[in-house]
This record gives structure tokens, sequence and C-alpha cells, in this order.
């Protein structure tokens, strides 16, 4: 009988239970039994309780010290290390009497809570060669919370198993359903290491009377699959233990062999690493039917590409299908997009297309055009890692609308600007040939030297093909400047010409009849030009109403009232009426509603 049974039987606690509260009187009445004092005498427990007979300190050694960190745990030598699995387990096997396997198994398995125990004792040893004595004595001395080593040793941290330690249990013994549940699992083969995970997500699991686990496991051999599936089924999807989850299961399964798949091919494609949402699964295969697929398209596809289907619960497959339904596909083509699904992972799939999307904003592509290449080379558009639009530009000495040109014309040349390739600069069309030469002799009209450094710097300042130009030059002409002040304005602001003659005429419409300026002011401040509409007609509405009120000159000069930052505009006027800010503010609102 050991120590704690004496203690526990009716006769001794009869016996201590007469003596007074005096610690040394009734530690001098018990020389026998070898129990420290921090055990019988804490403060914050009491010495008989109606749940346990008696209660003995429940000593957390990894709430006790901090978890340790990798440094310090390497400071650990190999002897002290074997030294504390050894007395772990000799006292969980010995003297707690757990099965030997376990014992092993949590003593070999619990890094953190073995830290911990070197911990209390290591500083209280002076020689090395007396720390596995030093630890029996301890554990002798001290019981420890055995849930603590054996929820670690079934693969969880601290942070993970402390939510789960019960709170009036500190020896394994007293559960018998838990200990019994999980050597059914380590006998049908469920890893130990996994255990844990199962526990987490499948608390109840573990509270089923003796053969029911057992059962629930032996229905899924029923349905035809083999115990190698069911271990990695109950590892990565624990939910399957319990409740109605194993119904949405079944539907996937009897989907798949209705596909032609067997039962085990789903097992051989799950990652033990990964958690699975059947219902989502299951939603996608039906969606696969939506789109019009075949059992023997889409068996045939699931075959091939297991991963459309099991990566992240088919989550990544349902964003690739949303992407292409905005992209303008319909659901019928969409199901081409899969049946010629190329042999890469769908999560690289989709990051791809999806930087291929940004590509063709970024140069400007139309979007009938990019929906139009998106029915017919997603795949090709999936495939590339592309470059990014400015290197690829700088690096094919090419503009955006020739890039999409040719792109429009065969989008396979995206296959030679992925990353890592090697671009070369692509030669001069004939069509820029003409553009240039027109762009020349425009400039040259304008008073330019041939091949001088102010004929280079004006071609890069000019965009737009030379005829273009050309039409945006006589535009302003049109509007009753003289020809060789327009040609000072382009030299001093040649930007002004990079904006279509729709927008020039109606800068200088607004110039002329909303602000009543002449249209010869452009060539004191051809900078006018520059600015947005939305821009002038904020200012020039505030400027007119500031006229109004009297407190802004009758005529200010185009200048005064654009160039100058909004703060100075606001401090100068706006700010000289009391109601000027609230005007202001009522202005700014109408015209961005407008």
């Amino acid at each position: 009988m050991t120590h704690l049974q004496k203690l526990k039987s009716p006769s001794i606690l009869k016996w201590v239970s007469s003596f007074p509260s005096d610690k040394h009187l009734i530690m001098s009445k018990l020389p026998f039994f070898p129990i420290s004092e921090r055990v019988l005498f804490t403060p914050k427990c009491s010495f008989f309780n109606k749940d346990r007979a008696l209660h003995t300190t429940k000593i957390s050694l990894l709430e006790a010290r901090p978890i340790p960190s990798s440094q310090t745990s390497i400071k650990i030598s190999c002897t002290a290390l074997s030294d504390a699995q050894d007395a772990l387990r000799d006292y969980l096997h010995l003297t707690r009497s757990l099965q030997f396997i376990d014992a092993e198994h949590m003593s070999k398995n619990s890094p953190f809570f073995l830290h911990s125990l070197l911990e209390r004792v290591e500083n209280k040893v002076e020689k090395k060669q007396e720390i596995a004595w030093s630890l029996t004595r301890f554990l002798r001395y001290h019981p420890i919370n055995e849930f603590e080593p054996f929820f670690e040793s079934l693969g969880l941290n601290p942070s993970e198993f402390s939510p789960l330690l019960p709170r009036k249990l500190m020896f394994l013994s007293d559960d018998d359903l838990l200990l019994e549940n999980v050597h059914f699992l380590c006998h049908y083969g469920v890893p130990r290491s996994k255990i844990g995970k199962i526990y987490i997500e499948a608390t109840e699991s573990f509270r089923y009377e003796y053969g029911v686990l057992g059962s629930k496991l032996k229905a899924y051999e029923e349905l035809g699959l083999s115990r190698t599936s069911i271990i990695k089924l109950v590892a990565c999807s624990p939910c399957l233990l319990i409740g109605d989850a194993s119904g949405e299961f079944v539907e996937v399964l009897d989907t798949l062999k209705s596909l032609g798949i067997e039962c085990d091919w789903i097992g051989g494609h799950l990652s033990e690493k990964n958690s699975y949402d059947w219902r989502k699964i299951l939603g996608l295969l039906h969606m696969f039917s939506k789109m019009g697929c075949s059992e023997e398209e889409l068996g045939a596809l699931l075959i091939r590409h297991p991963e459309l289907l099991l990566d992240s619960s088919g989550k990544t497959t349902h964003l690739l299908i949303g992407i292409l339904m905005k992209s303008g596909i319909p659901m019928v083509e969409i199901k081409s997009v899969f049946l010629r699904f190329p042999q890469i992972q769908v999560g690289t799939f989709v990051m791809n297309l999806r930087q291929g999307l940004t590509f063709f904003v970024k140069i400007e592509m139309e979007a009938e055009e990019i929906q139009k290449i998106m029915r017919t080379h997603s795949h090709v558009l999936g495939l590339c890692s592309l470059k990014k639009p400015s290197s690829l530009l700088e690096k094919l000495n090419i503009g955006k609308r020739r890039l999409c040109r040719i792109i429009q014309e065969d989008p396979n040349q995206l296959m030679n600007w992925v990353l890592g390739s090697k671009v070369s600069p692509l030669p001069k069309c004939n069509v820029d040939q003409v553009s240039l030469k027109k762009k020349h002799i425009f400039l040259m009209n304008l008073g330019f030297v041939e091949n001088s450094t102010e004929m280079k710097r004006a071609l890069k300042r000019f965009r737009g093909k030379g005829d273009e130009l050309q039409e945006r030059f006589d535009c302003l002409v049109k509007a009753g400047l003289k020809w060789n002040d327009v040609s000072e304005i382009v030299k001093i602001a040649p930007h002004i010409l990079n904006q279509s003659r729709d927008v020039i005429e109606k800068k200088i419409d607004f110039l002329v009849n909303g602000l009543g300026y002449p249209v010869e002011s452009l060539v004191s401040f051809p900078s006018y030009m520059s600015y947005t509409i939305e821009r002038i007609e904020l200012r020039y509405s505030m400027y007119k109403w500031l006229r109004d009120e009297g407190i802004a000159s009758p005529m200010l000069a185009l200048s005064t009232i654009l160039a100058c930052s909004e703060k100075i505009f606001v401090n100068t006027y706006v700010k000289h009426h009391p109601k000027g800010p609230e005007v202001w503010e009522k202005f700014k609102k109408t015209l961005s509603s407008g």
C-alpha cells in the first residue's frame, strides 16, 4: 500500500481529524509518512474535501516558471535532460502506476515541462551527478499535475493546453475515459503527436463511453475507407468524430464515387497539416455540376488536379471562379477554363491571374480587350508571373499603346516576359517610324534645330503621334491666338500638347465664356492649361463670390488665383470674409457631387 493509499484509509483519516489544527503536533504524530509540509499545509488548500478525502497541493510547473525559449533550452546538458526523462518516467510508471508506454512517451515528449522541472532542482544541486536523485526526491514530495506533460506529449504547447486542464483533477488515473479513448486511438494507429489536435477540435469524442469511438471508426471502414485513410482523415479533420459533420463528408464520398473516384483517393491527397470544411467541399462539387461538367469530365479533372477540391477546402477555387465571373466570363465558359487547367497549383494560378489583371490595368488596356484575353487565354495568364509594367516597358523600349497592341495580337507573348527572363528592346515598327518623322517635322516648324539637344528633349516630352500634336496646336490657333504666340506657349509649356483636343477646347471655352478672360491671357500664363477644370471652377467660384461681396479686386490675374496652393488661397482670400470658410466648403461639396 502506498503512502497516499494509507492516508486515504478511514481509520487514519478519523485519527488525524481528531487532532487539533497544530502543524507541529500533527507532524509529530505522522513520522512514518514522507509527505512534505507543503502538501499538507497550504493556506489556499484545505486538508479535507468532500470530493477527495485528501487534498494535495496541485503543483503546476509550467505556471510557476516561464516557458523556456529556444536559447535557454540549449543550455540544458544532454545528461541532465536524460536524467529528468528517466526520473519522470519512473515516477509516472512506478509511483503513479501508469502504463509504461504512456510514461515513456510523456517523459520523452514534454520538453517544456521537463525544463521547468529541471529549473526547480538544478540551482539546489552542487554536483551534476545529483540531478537524478534530486528529481526523484522532488517528485516524491511534490505531486505534479500529470495532465501537463500528458497534453504536451500529444503535440500541444502550454498555451494550447492550459485552458484544457481539468480544474479538480491532477492525476491521469482519475480520468478513465480520457485514457481509454487515447489508448484506443493509439492502438488504431493514430500517432500520439496528432491526438492533441483531435482533442482540441473534438473534445467530446474523449468523453465517449467504452466502445463508442470504435464504432464510429468502424462505420467509416464500412464506407469503403482503409484504416490508413481513416487515420489521416481523423488527424486532419477531427470533427468527423462528433456531431453531424460526418454526414456532409459521406455526401462528398458518395459524390466522388459517382464520378468514378475510389474512396481511398481522398485519403491519399489529404494533408495532416491542414483542416477541412466538408460543407464547402460539397458546395464546390455542386458548383462544378452547375457549370455543366459531366461526371466523366469532373472525375478526370479532380484526378489530375486534386488541389482544386482540397486546397483550403476549395476556398481558392471559389476565389478563382469569382475572378473569372467578375471579368465577364459566363459560367458555361468558366467550365472550359478548368478543363484546360495547366499543371500548376491553384493558389499560384490565382496569384498570377490577379497580377496579370493588375498588369493590364497599369498599361491602360481597354476593359473589353482585358475581358477578351481572360476568355481565350486565362490559362496563359495563370501560368505567367509577369515582370512589373514599368520595368518591361523600359526593357522593351516601347510605349503602353504598342505593348497593348502586341499582347492583343498574340497573348502568348506574355510567356516571354515572366520574372527571370531576359528581355531585349524591340525594333521600331513602321507606325512608330512614321509618327516619329511627323514629330520631327512638327518641331522643326516650331523652330527647333535638327538633332539638337533641345530637339531630343522635346521629343521625349511630347506624347502622342505627330499628326495629333499638329491637330492640338491648330486648336489653339483657331481659338484666336497668333501662330507665333502659340509657338512660344508650346516651347514654354510643351506638356499642353499632351492633352487631347477636346480637353484643350473645353479649357479655352471655360476661360473665355465662363471666367470672362480674353484668350490672350494664355500668352502671359500658359500654365492655366495645366490645371483641371474642377480646380479652376472652384477657385473662380470662390473668387466671384468674394468679388461680389466687395472683398476681392474686380479683375485679378489668372496666375494670382490659380498658381498659389490651397492653403495660401484660403488664408489670403477665403478667410477675409466671416462666411468665407463656410461658402468655400459649400462650393467644394457642390462641385465634388456634381
